[in-house]
């Protein structure tokens, strides 16, 4: 059986998820920026809201370990960890809408468009991922500037059209249209598989890593993104609304092909074993360095909500 999640890592995740609170709670305060006009308060209040709602943070956390393998500066990893949080919850404010999935609800409490309106959360969604690359781009930092320019590319690939959104696209379509086995994984690796691999990636970069580091880092999370996906699926399949915080068992009222729906709960639950195993092979190199993101894996598959 694979390594659960121990009560230490709990702790470390909700440390970071503190952090990341707390930063992203300084960075989008009333306060105008150089090269900024204002700050809108509507806005400002919404897209506070779409962000600083609780969550464990697991992206930003997945930037933090993979970063702490490469001796990154934990202040410069942090920005880059807070950058990557707002283009994920761009994505569940946008996602949310009537247009796309259509949901009320968002970690317990009303999503943006329901707390707001739709021009707002459209707004609010926009601003978030711009901002993203502005907190990349500008700032104090020891990354050096070519390292920060692939943090931007490789940040605006995993969110784009070959990724992030061209999976919600692809998913859309699936409810029109089921997808086979092949397209389904092509789906999940871009709607959430994408920002989770530039997560783990996104260390190796900070840090100047070998390129064989880089790739070693980038399928640890695609395998993580794979089971994060399944699990989800499961959680879809068997989770209650209040355990969630979001409606479930939408994608099967939907039609949506899932691969879980595909081949059945024990045939899922028995790739999540194995992914987490391959995933906890690839950091074998890092030895005890690499014991959250170890951790990380098994809570991947093994989380509740």
């Amino acid at each position: 059986m694979y390594e659960l999640d121990s009560p230490d890592f709990e702790t470390v995740l909700a440390g970071c998820a503190a952090k990341v609170g707390a930063l992203l709670d300084r960075l989008l305060d009333e306060r105008v920026r150089d090269g900024e006009i204002a700050r809108p308060a509507g806005l400002l209040a919404a897209m506070r809201h779409g962000v600083l709602n609780g969550g464990k943070r697991l992206r930003p956390f997945l930037v933090m370990e993979s970063a702490a393998l490469f001796d990154v500066d934990p202040a410069d990893a942090l920005t880059i960890a807070a950058a990557l949080e707002c283009v994920h919850c761009y994505s569940l404010i946008h996602d949310d809408l009537p247009a796309m999935d259509d949901d009320d609800l968002r970690r317990g409490q009303p999503t943006v468009h329901k707390a707001f309106d739709e021009a707002t959360a459209i707004l609010a969604g926009d601003a978030l991922l711009t901002y993203a690359f502005d907190l990349l781009a500008t700032g104090e930092s020891r990354i050096p500037a070519a390292a920060r320019l692939e943090l931007v590319a490789g940040l605006a690939r995993a969110a784009g059209i070959g990724g992030m959104a061209g999976g919600q696209a692809l998913d859309l379509a699936a409810e029109k249209s089921q997808p086979d086995e092949a397209g389904i994984i092509t789906l999940q690796a871009m709607k959430t598989g994408a920002l989770i691999r530039y997560a783990c990636e996104a260390g190796a970069i900070a840090g100047g890593a070998e390129i064989a580091d880089r790739e070693r880092l980038a399928e640890f999370g695609s395998a993580i993104g794979l089971a994060f996906q399944l699990a989800d699926d499961l959680l879809d399949l068997s989770a209650d609304a209040v355990t969630m915080g979001k409606a479930t068992g939408k994608d099967a009222a939907a039609g949506k092909a899932t691969l879980a729906a595909l081949h059945g709960a024990d045939w899922a639950k028995r790739q999540l074993f194995g992914l987490v195993e391959q995933a906890q092979a690839l950091l074998e190199p890092y030895g005890e360095r690499a014991f959250m993101l170890r951790a990380a894996a098994a809570f991947v598959a093994d989380r509740r909500r």
